[in-house]
């Protein structure tokens, strides 16, 4: 008890044992000397007037004026605030801390006793026993920069926690090295390290992507604004560090980090970070010899023929929308938003080790821009799209379209686990599918059909992911089904102010055109998306044959008729399929 019995009766408390490790000012180690002695005589608290009353006096109030120096001790941890209720304390008010009840904290307990921070700071080094424990250290290290970063938001740059904080950290680091110094154990982290040769902030987000994998807790420190955060200590340092997670960086150039991007609920674009797979299995299983290799989507694609594979480049902002639907598209993305589904996880709504899931049906006439509008969603979203054309998936031989059925989806995980990437699945015209059940006895077709929509509907029901599935007609829809779809969204037939957008993006910007060509005799003819782009492909055609070519509204009024009529020969049609 020689350090405790030191700081009892030290007339000079700056020259006791445990003063360089309280990091405090001096009047604040007599407060603690103050409680101490009271704490020996059995008093195991006292109210912060009498502490202050017993230093600066009652004359004039005087003492008030030291209040903010016990909000410090108890920012510093030496002393606790005896209360039922939970608090911050930056958001103390100091006058309630007048007739508040404080006590000594087990850490200054224990400080007395044992005359240093701990065991750990003050045990014999030795060398790492495995990888583990060097993680541990590390990850040690993260956690001390994360309270860094909420002492400055609460408690502000020049706060003593900051300064304890500090010390215990370039303690931690030296540790670290005489550690890795006093073995001859090959660690792979230290190695990956040593041989990057990281500066301070690049090493942090590293060491801060490593553990939350390792610890799979929330996702927000994947955040490019928390990882910012983390190794800036001021608004110019966060401006100046935005450069270690931007394009060109050292860590994305070297393909060390990876990242998915996404629209925010606010309009801008959010990046969530990952160490590069191959790094990662590296680290984390340094046993196995073998390394993981991740193939690329486009690659697997082409050893498979269920799937087509599409890299949009189109956004949302291509399409020519309804208001209303255009709207829904938005509020959609929104709820897709990484903050949006980390807010769903903390309530308990959703689980936090499954990804973004949505099952989406896209209904309405065709040409109305189902299927652009999903390719475009997927752009937002920064996701690659695998589509399946719901057509080939009938077969003459019984038994077989249940097969097939379970295939897509089977084919679909398969090619997703192998890339490491999450595509989004695309069943265009899937009517077949979703087209209510049939209840009666019916014949075998009948009884094969509804197989398939079972298999279907259990997919669906197991389904992990994003899917959009695109339908002509809704109210034919099987309740079971509509169930399943969390979102359905209606695509109209364009209106007049659509159609003259969509002839006005669709003509050929370079093409000739007859004098005072008038554009808008096209805009009354009631067409979709789709007739429209079709009328211009055809119209082209026909152009392009004569020794002349010009383009004239004859001409596009001549396949507009055509397509009403659905008089197309197959020549014609051989032109643009």
């Amino acid at each position: 008890m020689k350090f405790l019995i030191d700081f009892l009766d030290s007339s000079d408390i700056t020259r006791t044992t445990i003063y360089p490790h309280l990091k405090c000012e001096l009047d604040e180690a007599l407060m603690l000397q103050s409680l101490s002695r009271r704490y020996i005589d059995g008093i195991e608290d006292a109210m912060g007037i009498e502490i202050l009353s017993e230093l600066y006096g009652v004359e004039k109030y005087e003492y008030l004026k030291h209040l903010s120096k016990i909000k410090n001790l108890l920012e510093l941890g030496w002393i606790n605030l005896n209360s039922l209720l939970t608090f911050k304390i930056a958001d103390l008010n100091s006058l309630e801390l007048l007739n508040s009840s404080i006590s000594l904290s087990a850490p200054f307990l224990r400080l007395l006793e044992e005359g240093a921070l701990g065991e750990s700071e003050n045990s014999e080094i030795k060398a790492y026993h495995d990888h583990l424990e060097y993680l541990q250290d590390q990850f040690y290290k993260v956690e001390l920069y994360q309270k860094m970063v909420e002492v400055r938001e609460n408690a502000g740059e020049n706060s003593l926690g900051l300064t304890r904080l500090q010390a215990k950290l370039v303690h931690l680091e030296e540790r670290i090295a005489l550690r890795l110094e006093s073995g001859e154990l090959k660690i792979p982290l230290a190695e990956f390290l040593e041989k990057h040769k990281f500066d301070t902030q690049e090493e942090l987000i590293f060491l801060a992507l490593l553990k939350e994998e390792y610890n799979a807790g929330d996702v927000s420190i994947r955040e490019m604004n928390a990882l910012i955060d983390l190794i800036s200590i001021d608004e110019y340092g966060r401006i100046k560090n935005r450069s270690y997670l931007e394009d060109g960086s050292r860590l994305l150039g070297d393909e060390i980090l990876e990242y998915e991007e996404m629209l925010s609920p606010f309009g801008g674009i959010t990046r969530a970070f990952f160490i590069h797979e191959e790094i990662l299995q590296s680290i984390i299983h340094p046993q196995k010899k073998k390394k993981v290799r991740t193939m690329k989507l486009d690659m697997l694609v082409k050893d498979q023929d269920t799937f087509e594979l599409h890299s949009p480049g189109t956004t949302l902002d291509d399409v020519v929308l309804n208001e209303k639907t255009r709207k829904t598209l938005n509020n959609l993305l929104m709820q897709m938003d990484k903050e949006v589904v980390a807010r769903l996880v903390e309530w308990g709504i959703k689980d936090k080790k499954s990804g973004m899931d949505a099952r989406i049906i896209f209904y309405g006439p065709a040409g109305t821009g189902k299927t652009m509008s999903a390719y475009s969603l997927a752009k937002s979203l920064k996701r690659q799209v695998l589509s399946f054309d719901c057509s080939k998936i009938l077969s003459m031989y019984v038994g077989e379209s249940e097969k097939n059925v379970r295939n897509i989806f089977d084919s679909f995980h398969d090619l997703s686990t192998k890339s490491k990437v999450e595509p989004i699945l695309l069943l265009n015209e899937a009517d077949q599918f979703l087209s209510a059940r049939s209840s009666g006895p019916g014949g075998g077709a009948e009884q094969m059909h509804n197989q398939m929509q079972n298999i279907f509907l259990e997919q669906i029901e197991n389904f992990s992911g994003i899917l959009i599935a695109t339908t002509n007609l809704l109210e034919n829809i099987d309740t079971a089904f509509s169930r399943r779809f969390n979102y359905k969204i209606a695509f109209a037939r364009p209106t007049k102010v659509q159609r003259a957008e969509l002839w006005e993006k669709m003509l050929p910007r370079n093409a000739p055109y007859e004098k005072n060509f008038k554009v808008e005799k096209l805009h009354e003819y009631d067409l979709s998306g789709g007739q429209i782009n079709l009328v211009i492909k055809n119209t082209a055609y026909a152009v392009a044959t004569k020794e002349e070519p010009l383009f004239k509204v004859d001409d596009f009024i001549y396949e507009i008729e055509r397509e009403k009529n659905g008089d197309f020969d197959s020549e014609k049609q051989l032109g643009f399929l």
